[in-house]
């Protein structure tokens, strides 16, 4: 098999996050939702694990498929987590 032919790995999606008025949110680079009730959504984005909170959060729209999810609701506060590194202690330090 040719260099060029060899796999590559799948590209990252895009992502993005629009908001309106604190009450209506959409997200773009979803791959998946961990866990979600009336004050907390933690979803899975391709740039790390992006946590929601506020009130009376309920999620409008979800497609996995292309990625994009929409929240609605009263929206606090948005934090992200960086997704956990694959591997052992020495791949970590040098990978």
């Amino acid at each position: 098999m040719a260099y060029d032919e060899k796999a590559k790995a799948p590209a990252a999606k895009a992502h993005s996050v629009s908001m309106e008025d604190r009450c209506r949110m959409n997200v773009t680079g979803v791959e998946d939702v961990e866990s979600f009730d009336e004050t907390v959504i933690v979803m899975n984005t391709s740039q790390g694990d992006l946590i929601v909170r506020g009130s009376g959060l309920h999620i409008g729209k979800i497609s996995l498929d292309v990625g994009q999810l929409s929240v609605e609701g009263v929206i606090n506060e948005l934090s992200y987590e960086e997704k956990q590194t694959q591997g052992g202690f020495w791949q970590r330090l040098f990978g």
